[in-house]
């Protein structure tokens, strides 16, 4: 065989190995390719801490609207597992409450997210005393009649991919609030004058030593002074507020021709390749898996960086109590990757209304069922809710409300069952 063809089939068995490796890989899922109004998505994680604290989500409208969630916790998972129970529901909530742009409407969907957690862990912390330093980042968005809304906080990204004349570009939407950022440095620093003590180098950039993002969900610890506990030694110095913010930041953007697909990725995968890796990677392979690919291919390199294969770090055991731990290579890693084939819906092809977790391997009824957005023509999001929903409370009473109506307020009160419950997710549901 020549050399150079030898090279190539050589490196085609390798990556074909190192997918059969993921799907071997007891701390790894994927969904490899489901419909959506506007084209394809896929799905993919990977499991390095003890308790897997990343958690999403993509909701699918039969029509006219998608949700994408990526949501990656830190010192525990009750915090992400809230914002995967609560915030879209939230979105939702809000749409039908009132006619405020989409963007303000997710903006009020996360700060409602953020107060709820608080109130838990408030209500919670004499019983569970590690509560007030679980966190989540959180990258949220909307796509709606051609355009992407977006809120995040933290170092989770939002890459779109744009092909021209066949070649494509990364760009990177989101802005990574870690404190290994000096602009984010500057920015914290700016917000709290006098206090000298607000970044400090330890392990790298962090918000009082501790936080390396400036931007969470939770962290109560760092936000609310009366959560503060003795416990906490890792406060290397008082402070009288909060020194973490839940301000999400607001993108929009409309989807153009050349926006071919969309990457949401928490900060596990970015660890690990480029913006220009991914969008790579994604354009030059087979979409079928192609969340899967890009999550093997971060693992991969992982595993190479200390100098072992992959087949081999599989083994590990999560968390990092020992130097072979698998968090020890790599963090938690969620991936979604979302083809943009068209601006408007594919009205011949019928969707149901679908909700997918990372953590589960199938889908359950989402609460777009009942949200109004299966009309024939599109008119406004907030509007199409609105008017669903007056027609579905119009008549009913707190002695007769129809089972279908009872499952959308338990669904608003975070309170919808997933595929795989846990003592842990119930607890952190919302509880109205």
């Amino acid at each position: 065989m020549h050399k150079v063809l030898k090279t190539v089939v050589d490196l085609f068995r390798r990556r074909n190995d190192d997918l059969i490796t993921f799907d071997q890989d007891r701390y790894t899922r994927s969904i490899n390719l489901k419909r959506h109004c506007f084209g394809e998505f896929s799905m993919a994680n990977a499991q390095a801490n003890a308790i897997m604290e990343d958690q999403s989500q993509v909701e699918v409208a039969s029509q006219y609207a998608l949700y994408l969630g990526v949501y990656d916790g830190h010192g525990g998972v009750e915090a992400s597992l809230y914002v995967l129970n609560n915030l879209f529901n939230n979105l939702l909530r809000f749409a039908h409450e009132n006619d405020d742009p989409i963007a303000d409407i997710l903006r009020n969907a996360v700060a409602d997210t953020e107060n709820g957690f608080l109130d838990y862990v408030e209500n919670n912390i004499g019983l569970i005393r590690t509560i007030g330093k679980v966190g989540s980042c959180c990258l949220a968005g909307v796509l709606w009649n051609g355009v992407l809304y977006i809120a995040n906080l933290g170092d989770s990204r939002a890459v779109i991919g744009s092909v021209v004349n066949k070649r494509v570009s990364a760009v990177q939407l989101t802005t990574d609030h870690n404190c290994n950022d000096p602009v984010i440095r500057e920015e914290l620093i700016s917000l709290h004058p006098g206090d000298p003590t607000i970044v400090m180098e330890q392990n790298g950039w962090r918000v009082k030593g501790i936080s390396m993002v400036s931007r969470s969900i939770g962290d109560a610890y760092l936000k609310r002074p009366q959560f503060l506990l003795p416990t906490y030694e890792e406060v290397p110095h008082p402070f009288d507020r909060g020194v973490l913010s839940a301000e999400p930041e607001m993108l929009t953007r409309v989807i153009e021709a050349t926006d071919k697909f969309l990457i949401f990725a928490s900060d596990g995968l970015w660890e690990l390749m480029t913006n220009d890796e991914a969008v790579q990677i994604v354009h030059k392979n087979p979409r079928k898996g192609i969340a899967k690919r890009l999550v093997t291919t971060a693992l991969v390199e992982a595993a190479r960086r200390r100098g072992i294969t992959y087949r081999a770090m599989k083994t590990a055991t999560p968390g990092k109590e020992t130097c072979v731990g698998r968090r020890t290579f790599h963090d938690d890693i969620s991936v979604i990757v979302v083809f943009l084939d068209n601006k408007t819906p594919l009205f011949k092809k019928h969707l149901l209304d679908l909700s997918y977790r990372g953590s589960t391997n199938g889908s359950q009824p989402s609460a777009f069922a009942l949200s109004g957005l299966t009309a024939t023509e599109s008119h406004s999001f907030t509007g199409d809710l609105k008017k669903s929903f007056i027609k579905r409370f119009k008549g009913s009473t707190s002695k007769g409300r129809s089972s279908q109506t009872e499952h959308l307020r338990h669904l608003y009160m975070g309170r919808i069952d997933s595929d795989e419950s846990s003592q842990t997710e119930s607890s952190v549901n919302s509880t109205g």
